[in-house]
């Protein structure tokens, strides 16, 4: 009886039903998008990173988690002492170059042969490795994103680069360029902003990183096997606050939305109200008829708003094809898989991650 009560109420005001709803639905959409945003963005990058394959990275003394916010302080030369070391079996030193043209990128200046003999190699789609200093690999999302094809010419930092083939995301970066040319192109000549390691045996990891303490006491060594860990919102300053900041705002406008509808529902129905107590029905019975309403708007709203943040999600995947957006509106998680049978590193979110193509 109440809740066709309750029904029936819901549907006598369309209208101001279908803004509460949408209010509602707002407010979980936004939070969704929210966190999924920066929760995507960390835990693909972490996902990457470790899809290298190293075991160790090297950075320099008080530097950021976050690579892009690396610079190039470190001079190449180190990378003759890491691999003195023992159980060290390959050392890739790298330079990250942060670019903003066409989109938001960080650049891998990278020695091909090195960088094979830590990671394993690239998986090639089209083309081949560099093998000239304007030379440029470019992962399969950047490719899609950027509507680069292999034989053309890419403009990347005031240079033109040709791309040399088109690879599997999930080494690293999205752009490979040779080292030597991002040196000259950032004025950071021999210089090197991180060195991954690859030990002969995953065991032996801790055993290196002690010597890499004793001989760089003050630089940065984390295993990468811990890397994930690491991106959280909160290892970047400010940014967890914000993320709380957003969801404030978004459940206080829709506590707001719900409020006026319950006051201007008790002001409508003051004559509907006293006609329910000439017939019986006590206090307790009318308030749990509105309480009821109010959240049956608010489910109605719930399920609207991962409507909506499914459709805003693939909206901004269209437009931003690397983007990676988790989707805390649905449930279970998504693992990728590529055409050969592998899931390559970074594809694998909780949630109801984005997933690229080849993926099942």
């Amino acid at each position: 009886m109440i809740w066709q009560l309750i029904a029936n109420n819901v549907m006598r005001r369309p209208i101001r039903t279908v803004v509460s709803v949408i209010a509602v639905g707002v407010e979980v959409a936004l939070v969704i998008l929210i966190v999924g945003l920066t929760s995507g963005l960390l835990q693909e990058t972490a996902k990457r990173i470790e899809g290298i394959g190293a075991d160790i990275m090297l950075q320099p003394p008080s530097a950021s988690v976050f690579l892009a916010f690396s610079g190039a302080p470190m001079p190449i030369k180190i990378g003759d002492k890491l691999r003195e070391m023992k159980y060290v079996q390959a050392v890739a030193p790298v330079l990250l170059q942060f670019s903003s043209s066409g989109g938001v990128d960080v650049i891998y200046g990278i020695d091909p042969q090195n960088f094979r003999d830590v990671s394993g190699g690239f998986v090639f789609l089209e083309g081949h490795d560099m093998a000239g200093p304007d030379d440029i690999l470019m992962d399969d999302w950047a490719a899609k994103a950027k509507n680069a094809k292999v034989g053309g010419t890419f403009r990347l930092l005031d240079h033109d680069f040709h791309v040399a083939g088109i690879v599997e995301h999930g080494k690293g970066a999205r752009l490979f360029v040779p080292i030597g040319t991002l040196q000259d192109l950032s004025g950071s000549r021999d210089k090197a902003s991180i060195f991954f390691l690859k030990c002969t045996r995953s065991d032996h990891t801790q055993a290196v990183m002690d010597q890499m303490r004793q001989i760089f006491p003050r630089y940065e060594i984390r295993p990468l096997k811990d890397f994930l860990s690491l991106m959280s919102s909160t290892s970047l300053p400010g940014l967890d606050i914000f993320i709380e900041s957003m969801i404030a705002l978004a459940v206080s406008i829709g506590f707001l939305v719900i409020l006026l509808s319950m006051y201007t529902t008790v002001i409508e129905r003051t004559r509907d109200i006293g006609v329910l107590k000439s017939m019986g029905a006590s206090k307790a019975y009318i308030i749990r008829a509105l309480l009821g309403e109010s959240a049956l708007i608010c489910a109605i709203g719930i399920v609207v708003g991962i409507a909506m943040s499914y459709l805003t999600r693939a909206v901004f995947l269209s437009a931003f094809p690397t983007l990676s957006i988790l989707n805390y509106g649905g449930m279970g998680s998504a693992v990728c898989r590529n055409r050969r049978g592998r899931r390559p590193a970074g594809c694998e979110l909780s949630g109801l991650a984005r997933q690229p193509q080849g993926c099942h």
